[in-house]
């Protein structure tokens, strides 16, 4: 055998055994006549030991090898005297008497460390030894541990894991689709499932009421920190339902892993807030609650009094930072510049700092009396050494988005987004639509398949951007780990909504009559949603980005630098599936 152990495995206990052991060499160390060698494997690292004078011969090999060559020895597992108290193999070492060069390696592109000196796309590109770093395998390990804990909790509440299809039809709405031609049937396309959604609510009609699916999805959408191309969801659908019975359940695996894998235990139920009200005081429609600062609108205060930057202004708000009033000039400046950037967009920002004494100083104290400031610092219930910062607008959802931004940027300066805090909470009651000004009709701000509030349902023929949505998404930390909804299982109704974002009645029957069909033989009323697993993975192991929590991401430019996709096809492969490619310029 290769090995008898792992490198992470000896302790004290095992002094005197005899041992085999294999891995790669992190480093070796040279201190007179001993050279110390520390072994790795996935699950830790062991020291090595070579004596010159007990076995110069071996001693010589020993020196000779490089960083990263596998290796396997054979030897007597001996206490340390300089022990190591950071790994937990730190009170043993090995004397080496037999070593075997397994496989030599040319020296790294990096250092596999946890601080490596390769910056992103060289670690990208080589991916493979990314991988043997701590750190990412680590991510990996938490994945693995997240997803036996799903199916774990969903099976004892009697979750059937079924498989989808990964070839599927195209469905235009939404987002872009990834195509796959057909060989077999020449100029036809499948697409790759963008969601399994239609797929499941389908399983709902066919009597398994309790589905989940662990299972890859794939957007050709623009890249972001949170997004990849082709992404993994933890997809669930449940009938006989109504929203309150999905919340609890997926509320309760939440807390579930929250408990098995962070060790965190969560006995309040999850904060509940409405998207209206989620909008109003934090611009965004996944408000990071780790921190208030509530949006105070000031327009009944500030208004009228000569500021034309306010005067003018369709919405004008603000917020308070506590403890924030000891920002400098230079420091507010940067925050102006901040909101000012293209991708934020706002035209400037005005500040007010409240003094030890209770007074207000703002950048616009020439047009507004100490009595109108005393006003706005009740607004805010602003304190002595507070900071209000205050932006205005035309457009009231763009100024409240911009405000958002500005929230976040010095909730961060301030320390106030803790990575080991965690506050949860629903965003519902969603407006079903939204209007899209470009093709001048109405989008469904979920899908197509979410159910209209049974209240609201009234609404439809009369004030359709009134209904609300039977929608829900969880947000943690100002992340939306997932979202989803009380479908439509009503043919008359599901045939309304089709109409009303704009699909002819040929159109409808072409992309979902399939579906259609199937309600006609009775379909439960049901519901469900997706968790993002990526995004679940990478705010338990604290990461910035999804791609450490993924085991072969792709850039930002959507490519796998590693296999360099992708790429262009032989002539004989476009032949074969009837293609021209047509690159334009």
């Amino acid at each position: 055998m290769y090995r008898t152990h792992t490198c992470g495995e000896l302790r004290i206990s095992d002094i005197n055994s005899q041992v085999t052991l294999a891995g790669w060499v992190q480093r070796s160390r040279k201190m007179g006549g001993m050279t110390f060698v520390d072994l790795r494997d996935r699950y830790g690292i062991t020291q090595l030991v070579f004596n010159e004078e007990v076995d110069t011969k071996l001693c010589d090999e020993a020196n000779k090898l490089g960083r990263e060559f596998v290796i396997q020895v054979n030897g007597i597992v001996n206490e340390r005297f300089n022990k190591n108290t950071n790994i937990p193999t730190g009170d043993i070492e090995i004397i080496v008497s037999e070593l075997k060069i397994l496989n030599a390696a040319i020296t790294p592109p990096f250092t596999i460390e946890d601080n490596t000196d390769g910056g992103d796309d060289i670690r990208m590109k080589y991916r493979y030894l990314d991988l043997r770093r701590n750190c990412v395998r680590a991510n990996l390990e938490l994945r693995h541990k997240m997803t036996i804990e799903v199916r774990s909790y969903l099976d004892k509440l009697g979750f059937l894991e079924v498989e989808t299809p990964v070839l599927v039809g195209s469905t235009p709405e939404g987002a872009r689709d990834f195509v796959v031609p057909s060989r077999m049937n020449p100029g036809q396309f499948y697409a790759l499932p963008q969601s399994p959604q239609i797929l499941k609510q389908l399983l709902m009609v066919s009597g398994f009421d309790r589905y989940f699916q662990i299972v890859k999805c794939f957007r050709d959408e623009d890249l972001r920190a949170d997004r990849q191309p082709e992404f993994t969801q933890i997809d669930c659908e449940m009938s006989f339902v109504v929203q309150e019975d999905v919340l609890n359940v997926f509320e309760g695996m939440s807390k579930h892993l929250f408990k098995s894998l962070k060790g965190i235990e969560i006995t309040e139920p999850f904060q509940r807030i409405s998207w209206h009200d989620a909008m109003k005081y934090y611009g965004s429609d996944k408000p990071d609650m780790r921190f208030e600062m509530k949006f105070v609108e000031l327009m009944d205060i500030l208004k009228g009094h000569g500021f034309a930057v306010f005067d003018d202004a369709t919405y004008v708000g603000g917020i308070c930072a506590k403890g924030a009033a000891i920002y400098t000039r230079k420091q507010l400046d940067a925050l102006t510049d901040f909101v000012k950037r293209p991708q934020i967009g706002a035209k400037g920002m005005v500040y007010a700092r409240v003094e030890a004494d209770g007074s207000v100083k703002s950048s616009v104290d020439k047009f507004y009396s100490q009595e109108i400031l005393q006003k706005m610092k009740q607004a805010f219930e602003a304190e002595p050494g507070d900071l209000i910062l205050i932006l205005s607008g035309e457009d009231v959802m763009k100024t409240r988005k911009q405000l958002s931004e500005l929230r976040l940027e010095i909730a961060s300066q301030l320390g106030l987004r803790d990575k080991n805090q965690f506050v949860c909470l629903w965003v519902v009651d969603f407006p079903l639509f939204e209007w899209d000004e470009e093709s001048e009709r109405f989008m469904a701000m979920h899908h197509p398949f979410t159910s209209p509030k049974p209240e609201d349902i009234h609404l439809l023929d009369t004030d359709p951007g009134a209904v609300r949505a039977n929608a829900y998404d969880m947000v943690i930390n100002g992340v939306e780990v997932g979202g989803g909804s009380i479908r439509i299982f009503d043919s008359e109704l599901q045939n309304k909504m089709f109409k009303l974002l704009g699909f002819t009645p040929e159109c409808a029957e072409e992309q979902f009559g399939f579906l259609m069909n199937a309600f006609k033989y009775g379909a439960p009323p049901h519901g469900g949603l997706a968790y993002g697993l990526d995004r679940f993975v990478s705010l338990f192991a604290g990461l910035d980005s999804i791609r450490d929590c993924i085991a072969f991401p792709k850039n930002n430019s959507g490519r796998d630098v590693m296999l360099d996709a992708p790429a262009p096809l032989e002539t004989s492969q476009l032949e074969e599936l009837n293609l021209i490619v047509k690159v334009e310029e």
